[in-house]
């Protein structure tokens, strides 16, 4: 007899109206139970979980710094493969660069060491725009001119904005100086107003590169007259990068500005007034490009007879700026350095614009920010975001417009429709994919925002039953 009922529960095991009774069973209890648990919190499942802290963010900040080191670098190669461009330039070396991504889009010789030349008025203006933002100084404060930065006793191949004995000058002027003239005068008076010395100043300056781990830029003095001073373009291009998304209103205020006249009737001393503005040499920006070429609105030029003719050139149009450095261009006099000049930045610029965009992620409530429901976790949900800017250049694949290419792209989410047990943060459980016209350009993590303990064991077989519900609705 118990032969027969043991073959009768061997048999009615594997039949398979025991086995639909079963699923059928299990999804009525599962079903029964996520309904229990929606009505006895009252809540749409997942619910949204808390929002993070300004110390949770920026511990989730650090840790993927930390997990994903390119988020910190200036420059990187476009994420996809792309047919490598053939632009005719004079210059030795050359890079240009987005903005907003660092992707690099074209370079020659881009790792060539060079004298920046005036490039590195960039450098100083960058160290007193920390400075004022750090409460040292003000750029309407009155700056002292030290004999080493009278105009007349420069040498004479020495670009000035002619400051003089006694003059009245401030801080914000002597910047227009640096970023208008170029004037070698304004440099040394500026270097000293902020730091005292030339050599501490210049120890600032070193400073910024290092901290932008520039390996191959090196200042010796801060108006870029000696050929001691070094640099690359690629270097160059990243601190330029790093020096318009830190002080992005200095191209109004400063680098786009058309001329300067100095010294005018309020800068003269008192024996000098009478003169009114007479004394007030006009001088144009050394940027040609300014005013030429569409959106461009910096940023600062150079030459020494070392490095040629040296520019770092900026432009902005339908949202996308780009921005370019060429050494060591030709030319016998000023007038031809500059026809070359115009010449590369019109290139290199005029192929950037009409081959890239730049997408950029929806923010808000449309934000890629997604909401996941955890099972036999301490939280009912927690949310994935992405690991990496979202910020892309865009190839001109679908359209040859701006807006078309940028609007063009498709953005597809990969995520679990539930997450069981401990969640920690930081790790991955998604990606988020960007293609546009059939090809996927790049694909980034989606990491959970907050660490989310183990749920006792109570809330752990409840977890594993509402993980396998929602399993079962979506198979």
């Amino acid at each position: 007899m118990k032969k027969s009922c043991s073959i009768f529960c061997t048999y009615m095991a594997h039949s398979p109206l025991f086995v639909t009774i079963h699923s059928i069973a299990t999804m009525i209890v599962c079903a029964l139970a996520l309904y229990l648990l929606c009505a006895a919190k009252s809540i749409v499942w997942p619910p949204e979980p808390r929002a993070l802290s300004r110390s949770e963010m920026a511990q989730l900040d650090n840790l993927l710094n930390q997990r994903y080191p390119e988020r910190l670098q200036l420059l990187s190669p476009l994420p996809y493969p792309t047919v490598p461009a053939e632009l005719e330039l004079y210059a030795k070396s050359a890079i240009i660069i987005d903005t907003a991504t660092g992707s690099i889009l074209f370079e020659k010789n881009a790792d060539e060491p060079i004298p920046p030349a005036s490039l590195t008025k960039l450098v100083e203006m960058y160290v007193v725009f920390e400075a004022v933002q750090n409460g040292e100084a003000s750029l309407d404060d009155m700056v002292p001119l030290p004999p080493e930065s009278w105009s007349v006793n420069l040498p004479g191949d020495a670009s000035r904005m002619f400051l003089g004995k006694n003059e009245q000058t401030t801080l914000r002027e002597l910047l227009l100086g640096l970023a208008i003239a170029s004037g070698n005068d304004a440099s040394i008076a500026v270097a000293h107003y902020i730091s005292g010395t030339m050599e501490d100043f210049v120890a600032r300056m070193n400073a910024v590169i290092s901290s932008l781990e520039l390996k191959n830029t090196h200042f010796v003095e801060s108006s870029g007259y000696s050929e001691l001073n070094t640099t690359t373009a690629r270097d160059f291009a990243a601190f330029s990068r790093a020096y318009l998304n830190r002080f992005p209103d200095s191209l109004e205020q400063f680098h786009a500005q058309k001329k300067i006249s100095y010294p005018l009737e309020h800068n003269l001393p008192e024996t000098q007034k009478h003169l009114g503005d007479t004394k007030a040499v006009t001088q144009y920006n050394t940027n040609r490009l300014l005013g030429v070429l569409p959106g461009c609105d910096g940023l600062k030029t150079g030459y020494i007879d070392e490095s040629g003719y040296n520019l770092a050139l900026t432009a902005e149009r339908y949202g996308t700026r780009f921005l370019s450095v060429t050494l060591r261009g030709p030319g016998n006099n000023s007038q031809e350095g500059n026809r070359y000049r115009l010449a590369d930045g019109t290139t290199l610029m005029e192929f950037a614009f009409h081959s890239f965009a730049d997408y950029r992620a929806p923010t808000g409530e449309r934000a890629h920010r997604f909401t996941v429901g955890l099972a036999g976790a301490a939280e009912k949900s927690v949310k994935l975001v992405p690991a990496l800017s979202e910020a892309l250049t865009v190839p001109f694949i679908a359209s040859d417009s701006p807006g078309g290419a940028a609007a063009s792209v498709r953005v597809t989410a990969h995520i679990p429709s539930c997450i069981y047990g401990a969640v920690e943060q930081g790790t991955v459980y998604g990606t988020l994919t960007f293609s546009l016209a059939g090809t996927e350009l790049r694909t980034i993590p989606l990491v959970a925002e907050r660490t989310v303990p183990q749920a006792n064991m109570f809330s752990q077989m409840a977890g594993k039953l509402l993980a396998l519900c929602i399993e079962q609705a979506r198979g």
